[in-house]
This record gives C-alpha cells, structure tokens and sequence, in this order.
C-alpha cells in the first residue's frame, strides 16, 4: 500500500542528501526559512531535493528533481546575518507528486519509497567488493577520516551501507542524484562500485604526480633556500644584489632587439623553454647563453655613415701618403654610396708586401666613413667551424668569429677587416676559405647561416677589406668574389716623405721627447733607408727611427730635458752601428759574364745578380742558387737560344764540345724561381762566351722563347721601384709590359731611362758594352779539321 505525506519542500544547491545521512547547510532564501519555520511547528519533518541548476535563486518546480529525501530537523540554530543553519538526518526516499504554494513557500505531497531488502549471494559479494574499494578510495583520499569511514561501513544492510558510501563520494551532483533515484540496493551497489573503481584509479595516478611534484618542490626548496642563504651571504659580504627576475628581463631584451621574425620565434621560443627548466640545471646555462648571444648581435642598429667626400679624402691623406689609386678607389665608394640609397655590398682585398699600410689603410676608411671596425686574422686559421661557429649540440659550442666580430662592433654596418687571408690552411676538420665564399658573396651574405645560431643572418651592409701578402695561395674561387687592389712598395722618396711626415712624430711622441729634443735631417733617413732597412714597406724603418729616439731619450734623461740634438747621416751610424746592408749596386766596373736581373719576392722588388762561368769540359751545364723547375727550364731555354745564334754572337758553333758552362745566381740560402730571368740568363751567357763585357748600370727583366723573343713578366712595379732603389739608370722591359708603367710615380720614370724590347737583339744591343761581331765563315773551324781532331782524341 502507498504511503503519502504533505511536506514543506526546501531545495538544494550543489548538496544530495542520502537516508541515514546526517548534514548540515544554512537556509538563507526567504522562501526556505518560512518552509523550515513552517516544518519546525509542526512534527520537524521536511522534504529536500537538489536543485538542476544551482545558479538559479528563485527556483520554480521544474527546476528541482522530483526524486529527494525525506529529513528529521536535528537542530537549527539563526545566525546573526539573517540566515539559518540546521543539521538534519535523511529517513527515507520520496517522491514530489504534486506542489501546493502556501504562504510564500511550497508544500509537496510526496509519495515514499519503501527500501527493499535483498539477501542473495550476488548481494553480499558486491557488498564486500564495494568495502574493499571504498577502504582504498578512503586511504588515497585526503578529505575522509579513515577510522570513521571504516566505522561507518561496517553494516549489514545492503541499503544503509550504498547511501553511506553514496554520501561520502567526491562526484558530480548529477551522479549523485542518479545513485539516489536507484531503489534497488543491489543495483546501487553495483554502480558505486564502478564509480570507485575509477575513483581509486584517479586517486592512485594524482598520488603519483603528487609524489614526483613533491619530491621535485623538496629539491626547487632546497635549491631556493641555499640561494637565499647565499645571497645573504653575499649581501653580508658587500657583494650587489641581483635583482629583478631574470626571465623578464631577457622577455624585455628580446623585445628590444627589434630581431627578424625568425629569430624573434626562435628566441620566444628557447625562452619558454628556459622556463620550464630547473634554473641551476646544465640545460638552463646552454638556453641562456644562446639567448645572451642572440640578443646580442646588433641586428638593427647601425652607424650614421658619413658620405661627406672632401672629409673622407682629408681623413685618407692625414693617415697615408701615396696610394693614390686605392684613394680613388674608397671616394669612388663613398660618391656611389651618396648616389644609391642600398648599393651592394663591397669586398676590397689589399695586396702586397708587408709594412705598406693595408691593415692601417682599413682603420683609415672606417674613420672616413665613420663606420665602426673591427679586424679578424685568418692567418693560420684550419677549422671552417671557426667561420660558421659549432652546433649547440656540443658541450662549449660558440658562435664563429663572423658573429663574434658583428657582437664586438655593435652595429650590422662596420668596416670588417679579415687579415693575412692568403695564409688559411684547411685539414680533416674543413677549409675555412670555402665557408668565407659565403661570407664574402654579396648575392649569398644577406642569408649567412652560423651554426650556433642557427638564424640567418644579413652580412650585406658591412664593408669586408681583406689582406693579402700574395694571392697565388688564395683560391680561384674566394679570388673571383674580391676586387683586388694592388699595393706596392715605397720609392725612396715616398719613404723619405712618410718618415718625416708620420714615422719620426709618432716615434717622437711614443718616447717622451719634443721636437726641441731631436731633430732629423733628410741625408738621416736617405741613410737609414739605404743602409739600415731593405724593405718594400715602412716597418724597420720605423722601428729603426724608434731606436734613434730611444737613444736620444737617454741622454734627455742623463743630461737634463733642455738636451738637443740634430740627427744626422753619420750620427745615425753612431747611434745604429755598423750599417746592415752594403750598397746594393755591387759592381765597380763592367766586367764578363755578369748581368744584373729584377725579381719580385714578397717583400718588394730586389736586384738578381746572375753570374755565368766557363771551364774546359764536355758541353755541361750547371746551375746553382737554389733555383727552381721553372727558373731552371728558363736557363736551358736561354742556352738553347745562345747555341742557335752562337755563330753570329761571334761564339764557335761547337763552343759547347770543350766547354762546361756554370751559372750561379747569390745568396744560395733563398729559393728563386720564375721565368722572368730569362733574359737576365741569357745575356749573362753571350757576355762570357764572346768575351763581351756587360753594362753595370743597366738591369733587365723578361722571359726568353727558343726563338729569342721577350715575354711579358709580373710584378713590373716593384722591379722598377727596386731598380731605382738600387740606383740603376737603365732597365730593360718587355714591350708588352708598357701598359704596366701607369702605376709606375711620375718622379721615378722621369730619372730612369727605360728600353722596351721585343727580342733578344734587342737586349743584348743595350747591355752589352760593344756590339757583337759574327764569326765570318773562315773563323770557324771546318768541318774535316773537327773530325780529325775527335779522331786524334779517340787514337
């Protein structure tokens, strides 16, 4: 039979109360005060049931379940604010058949739901399985008390046991609601089970994280307290502070960088990272110090180039005297600059002897341009990783020096000077100079690629300069991409001009002394330069004048600073000792078999003297001075040419059947080699075996053919420029090196008397004494008397 019973109703938010359920909760809705008032005059008996949606203030009926509990009023208690708390005790399920508004609340009939008893096997095995899970669930939580739960769930009866568990589960109001609507305790229990099992599941994984979290805080804990200890230790100690938080401040930096898209990801990303890493971690130190470098490297910032060309060409003249083409050559950049908003990028290369000035020339066009300069020497260098840097995968790994360079100038537009790149070397670790094509390529350097950083990177605005001693060791290709200029040696004079001008100022200035203290007169540096110093550059003379001064210092020191003294020629062999070098134009006289060359080394120009021999013999020829293949092949060449002609040199034709012939070239200690002796070769040869004496201030230079004729040669200006050094008047040169003479100073060629020559004829009309006379055909001896003479020998 069905049992009804007229209740005040009171809904619930986010709350299900069970049978057998002891809860508490604060009525503070006016509509469920006068309900509770309402039930507490009467036998204390209220209906409750869960709102389907909490946020909702004023609920109607189809906005609460029909399915609730039946609850005795334990105690209510009005708090001060207004509101009521009231603990209540569930007896039993009911259902809402119909609602009855009264007085500003609403009364229900609700029909109750007899519990129903079952005792079978199935019952009490699900009932130990439930205990079993809830006894773990109640272990791996940590808002249930253990001994109470256990205490609680402890019966015997099936449906006090389910509502029990029921009301302890930490789940949704909606699984809740439905285990309350489920009469039957067997299928109550079936469905806590299953909840349990994926609660115990939950619990068991969260306690797992939990423990890796715990035992990660403990050592971030103790990381933390030992840095706080050491920054009071530190702070105690007087040490800065480090303040503020460092990822913040890398998060500003990047901002400010102003970097590409690529790389700005790129850093955005490592520094997430870097966020999640332990921060005293080996991982953490590689993170950072990429993004220390990327910051770093100027990306946007440049200097204001100055395009003025009057300041640029007065800067230029200030620091160097001469080089007048290479001058030129930085103006003409400079108009082209003013001209073009964005022209391509130059790549310069200064070749030449040492001490000319290349690498101070460098420094001298970033002052003009008012550019910053950095300077690299790739001197020596063997490993490309030094050009493109290391992959972050190794342990140390750093940018190459390009970027290392572009970090120490600061802006992406310095004067960048790569120094002594004829001496890279290249092993099993790679060639640099392949990585340097890259570098050095206008078309390719906007989008440089260094390794560790792993961004492209633009190269196009920096001005490259390179220097060279010599380009032979330079590859084809690295050459092809470079605009050489040739920077030769210094006449006398030039040297002269720049020791007065730059060298004796400097050194004066260098070792505490004024211009009252030493003086310099011009026979002083013609003699140093002469005597003390064989050089196409300026070094020794510099570190010659430096000498002079410190002597000079000594006896501003000795004798009082009003000391003085005049440098002249015979003071500077009293302050400098016995002369180094002897005057190179060696011969007093002229005399057989000698003939004066030209030969260029990389110091410069200098004289070759080539002697040339007879002795009695079978027609050997000897060559000695340490010559190389080609010089060698040049002085067989040069006596095939002499034996061809030899009847009208006025030489025996059959000289070579009783004659050996040796040529040495002095100073045997240094390799010579090259074809340009050839004529040099040659006339030393005609001169000893017609007996012809040769000319000692006359000095040539050029390649002999099998027929007589003269090629060109290289190096013309530092031969001449050595000729005239040397104070030789008259110098042979091939005609084809006339277009050659243009880098040749005016104040040179005007003192020199110079012949351009297309055949031997020609030479030896010059630097022999007296012409040549051609055997006539009684000279020489027959043909009958030869054969007699061989057969006296072999009788």
């Amino acid at each position: 039979m069905d049992v009804y019973e007229t209740l005040p109703i009171v809904p619930l938010r986010d709350v299900v109360v069970f049978p057998h359920m002891m809860m508490p909760f604060v009525i503070g809705r006016p509509s469920s005060t006068r309900a509770l008032e309402h039930a507490l005059t009467k036998d204390k008996r209220i209906f409750l049931a869960a709102q389907q949606d909490a946020a909702t203030d004023d609920p109607q009926p189809k906005d609460i379940y029909t399915m609730g509990c039946i609850a005795n009023i334990v105690q209510s208690l009005k708090l001060p604010d207004g509101n009521v708390k009231v603990l209540v005790e569930g007896l039993t399920r009911a259902r809402a058949i119909e609602w009855k508004e009264d007085k500003g609340f609403y009364r229900v009939v609700a029909k109750l739901l007899p519990k129903q008893d079952e005792t079978s096997d199935d019952v009490a095995s699900t009932m130990s399985r439930v205990v079993s899970l809830f006894e773990q669930y109640v272990k791996l939580s940590n808002n249930l008390h253990y001994d109470a739960m256990i205490a609680a769930a402890r019966v015997d009866d099936a449906n006090r046991l389910a509502d029990t568990i029921a009301a302890h589960l930490v789940v949704s109001v909606e699984e809740k609601q439905n285990l309350l609507e489920i009469i039957s305790p067997l299928e109550r229990l079936v469905r806590i089970a299953s909840l349990l099992e994926i609660e115990v599941d939950k619990l068991q994984v969260d306690r797992g994280i939990q423990s890796r979290v715990k035992k990660q805080m403990e050592k971030a804990q103790k990381e933390y307290y030992l840095n706080e200890k050491m920054k009071a230790i530190q702070k105690e100690l007087g040490r800065k502070e480090d303040k503020g938080n460092e990822l913040d401040e890398l998060k500003k930096k990047i901002e400010q960088a102003r970097m590409p898209k690529e790389a700005e990801e790129k850093a955005s990303q490592e520094l997430k990272r870097l966020e999640g890493m332990p921060p005293m971690s080996a991982e953490a130190t590689v993170s950072r110090n990429y993004l220390d470098w990327l910051i770093a490297v100027p990306w946007y910032k440049r200097s204001r180039e100055s395009r003025n060309l009057k300041k640029a060409e007065r800067i230029l003249h200030e620091d160097h005297y001469g080089l007048d083409k290479v001058k030129d050559r930085i103006l003409e950049f400079l108009a082209v600059r003013k001209l073009v908003r964005k022209p391509k990028g130059t790549i310069l290369t200064f070749t030449g002897p040492p001490g000319v000035g290349k690498t101070s020339l460098a420094k001298s066009i970033a002052r003009a341009t008012n550019r910053k300069f950095v300077r690299l020497s790739v001197g020596g260098v063997r490993d490309e990783a030094e050009v493109r840097g290391h992959r972050r995968t190794y342990i140390g790994a750093f940018p190459g020096q390009i970027i290392q360079m572009m970090k120490k100038a600061g802006t992406v537009n310095p004067v960048f000077l790569l120094d002594e790149v004829d001496k890279m070397s290249m092993d099993f670790r790679g060639d640099p100079s392949a990585a340097l094509l890259e570098v050095l390529d206008p078309e390719q350097n906007h989008t440089f690629l260094d390794h560790y950083l792993d961004v492209e990177y633009d190269l196009s605005n920096v001005m490259f300069i390179c220097t060279a001693n010599v380009l032979h060791t330079v590859p084809q290709a690295l050459r092809d991409r470079m605009e050489v200029l040739q920077l030769a040696g210094y006449t006398e004079f030039e040297k002269t001009e720049i020791a007065k001008t730059f060298l004796t100022p400097k050194a004066v200035k260098a070792n505490g002394l004024t211009v009252k203290n030493i003086q310099f007169k011009n026979e002083a540096f013609e003699t140093i330069i002469q005597r003390y110093t064989r050089e196409a550059g300026v070094r020794n003379l510099e570190r010659e004048i430096n000498a002079i001064c410190r002597k000079v210092a000594r006896k501003v020191v000795d004798e009082g600073k009003q000391f003085s003294d005049e440098i002249t020629a015979g003071q500077v062999t009293e302050h400098l000792g016995v002369p180094r070098y002897r005057p190179t134009m060696l011969e007093e006289k002229n005399e057989i078999g000698i003939a004066t060359g030209l030969a260029w080394t990389e110091a410069g120009g200098e004289l070759l003297f080539t002697e040339a021999t007879l002795m009695p013999g079978k027609g050997r020829l000897t060559l000695t001075g340490q010559l190389g293949d080609v010089m060698q092949e040049s002085a067989k060449a040069a006596m095939s040419y002499v034996r061809s002609r030899a009847e009208e040199f006025g030489i025996q034709k059959d000289f070579h059947h009783r004659t050996d012939i040796h040529v040495h070239i002095p100073e045997g200690a240094i390799p010579k080699d090259g074809p340009s002796a050839g004529i040099t070769l040659a006339t030393a040869l005609v001169s000893n075996l017609a007996g012809v004496p040769t000319r000692r201030d006359v000095a040539m230079t050029g390649e002999i053919t099998l027929r007589g004729k003269v090629l060109p040669i290289g190096g013309l200006k530092e031969k001449v420029l050595a000729a005239h050094r040397a104070g030789v008047t008259t110098i042979i040169l091939p005609k084809d090196n006339e277009k050659d003479l243009a880098d040749i100073p005016k104040a040179v060629l005007d003192v020199l008397e110079l012949h351009l020559v297309e055949s031997m004829d020609e030479v030896l009309k010059i630097a022999l004494v007296s012409p040549l006379t051609a055997l006539l055909p009684s000279q020489d001896q027959p043909d009958s008397q030869i054969s007699s003479s061989d057969d006296q020998v072999t009788h």
